[in-house]
């Protein structure tokens, strides 16, 4: 039962660390807002695909855990 309790909180400070990030892209002007991430809005209907800030993201996420398992390896 130890086992599963060391993992139930590393899986909560995860989703804690994955919730604070996605708050603070929230925060930023740009993300969000750049060509290509769609917006629909009609009288009692929004929709947001964010296309191009996903992409970025994963761009930018890839890099640096690419760096991390680099430096972990060595």
């Amino acid at each position: 039962m130890s086992d599963l309790g060391k993992w139930l909180v590393l899986i909560g400070i995860g989703i804690a660390i994955l919730g604070s990030l996605v708050w603070l892209l929230g925060r930023l002007p740009f993300f969000g807002n750049l060509p290509g991430d769609i917006r629909i809005q009609g009288e009692n209907f929004g929709c947001f695909v964010p296309l191009a800030s996903m992409l970025l993201l994963s761009l930018l996420l890839t890099v640096i855990l690419n760096i991390i398992i680099r430096l972990l390896n060595r």
